[in-house]
């Protein structure tokens, strides 16, 4: 969540006050004898849901547009329901404004002066992955759209029974639609509060350090880093992750967040893949700069902006599995700028998978020691041989790891990734598609031989 004026939320409002303005000079007659009735709880969630509403819409910049990306499909569908909420009110106010005017029906929505612009507020909650916003339209909608439903039902009285055949179809229909919006909305305000809970805590957490995910520029791109630390003081750590082109940055904060006291850490999406390569993708779609020099010279800048930035003469640097191959590379072409160098996953032979067939085979040798049907992960390993993809290794892997337990319990899982304070939709779009094993022309093969053959 992020303070600032929203303009969206501004307009948003504009959109629902202006006619609510002039309705106060057009109430049907009788408006006034209904409002009498109203029952006071879901008056009281109204009045509450309205003042969260208005300065949350307001104050949080997440509202703004952002780019074009998979949420304008959801802001688009909020500002659709707001332009719908204007047609109610446009034909309302044409019409003889009776009590019946007022709640007839838009396009089958029921209550639409109530209903569509609670529904376009929700929608801007999860666009803005606000969860102040989510909680505020589902505390206004149940008290606004709940006392006009109560209105519409005195204004038209029970609607006629339907037959019992057609009242049980409209049944199962309405609560399989019920049910299927409550998971998806559920699911969204779940994971939009756990990743504004851990926005909070790193916000309070590193207030007076550094917490900062920001494009800097290296040799000739823009690239994407996550900075954080609780004293600015501390030793600097940059962390080399996996793939090639398998960026972590935004799931690192699982691990980070032990070593924060002690150190600043940073993690970068390298050259050609995450962020840095969404950043970069209309003047080098094809990643055609990319080469293992080219991310070698990357981090050379990059260690140089830290060393700049936060006054150090040297920085520390740790690489899992080909982060290994471009550290332990660059430490001993520049031992001068490097006090320290920690390996995780030290590679050492990555052509045609080395550590894999290693892997393969101990995991096959207690496989048969134990007396299991080795069938499997056989087949697997030779589909895995046949054609070296992602979703191959993935596969082979799922075989092999159950013989190479971990004995320290992992903190990153899916949950983790989906409440990361910092996770974008570029993030998940470069993970589906390296999942997808179709990054296209990223040339990891090459990346991957080009320091061993060096």
């Amino acid at each position: 969540m992020s303070f600032g004026f929203s303009y969206i939320g501004m307009i948003w409002l504009v959109l629902l006050f202006v006619p609510n303005i002039i309705w106060t000079k057009n109430k049907p007659q009788d408006y006034e004898e209904y409002a009498t009735n109203e029952n006071k709880l879901l008056l009281a969630l109204e009045r509450a849901g309205q003042f969260i509403v208005t300065p949350v819409a307001l104050f949080f910049s997440d509202f703004n547009y952002k780019g074009w990306n998979f949420w304008v499909v959801v802001l688009a569908a909020s500002f659709l329901c707001m332009i719908l909420y204007e047609i109610f009110w446009v034909r309302y106010f044409k019409s003889a404004k009776t009590m019946k005017d007022f709640y007839k029906g838009l396009f089958g929505i029921p209550v639409a002066g109530a209903t569509l612009p609670v529904v376009s507020f929700f929608l801007l909650g999860i666009y803005g992955g606000n969860i102040l916003m989510i909680i505020g339209a589902v505390i206004l909608g149940a008290g606004h759209i709940g006392i006009h439903l109560q209105h519409r039902k005195e204004v038209y009285g029970p609607k006629p029974k339907k037959k019992l055949p057609l009242r049980i179809v409209f049944g199962v229909l309405k609560t399989v639609a019920i049910l299927t919006a409550a998971i998806v909305s559920g699911a969204f305000t779940f994971f939009i509060a756990g990743r504004n809970i851990n926005q909070l805590k790193h916000f309070i957490r590193y207030k007076d350090g550094v917490n900062e995910q920001i494009y800097v520029k290296l040799t000739d791109q823009e690239e994407y880093i996550s900075i954080i630390g609780e004293n600015d003081n501390n030793p600097v750590i940059i962390s080399l992750h996996g793939g090639p082109g398998a960026p972590t940055t935004f799931i690192d904060y699982c691990w980070q967040d032990y070593l924060t006291d002690d150190y600043t850490l940073v993690s970068w999406d390298e050259r050609g893949c995450g962020r840095s390569y969404y950043r970069n993708v209309a003047v080098d779609p094809d990643n055609d700069t990319l080469s293992f020099d080219a991310q070698l010279a990357d981090l050379d800048a990059l260690v140089d902006y830290l060393h700049d930035r936060f006054d150090k003469d040297k920085v520390i640097i740790m690489g899992h599995s080909y982060g290994t191959m471009l550290g332990s590379r660059y430490v001993l072409a520049h031992p001068e700028k490097v006090s320290a160098y920690i390996g995780i996953g030290q590679c050492v032979n990555e052509i045609d998978y080395a550590g894999e067939k290693y892997s393969y085979e101990d995991a096959l040798a207690i496989a048969r020691e134990n007396g299991d049907d080795t069938t499997e992960m056989e087949d697997s390993y030779e589909k895995f041989m046949a054609d070296m993809c992602i979703a191959n290794l993935l596969e082979l892997r799922a075989k092999v790891d159950p013989y190479h337990p971990q004995t320290i319990t992992k903190d990153i899982s899916t949950m983790a990734a989906l409440t990361s304070p910092i996770a974008g939709v570029d993030d998940m779009r470069w993970y589906f598609l390296e999942m997808g094993a179709a990054t296209g022309n990223t040339r990891y093969e090459e990346l991957v031989e080009e320091p061993l053959a060096g």
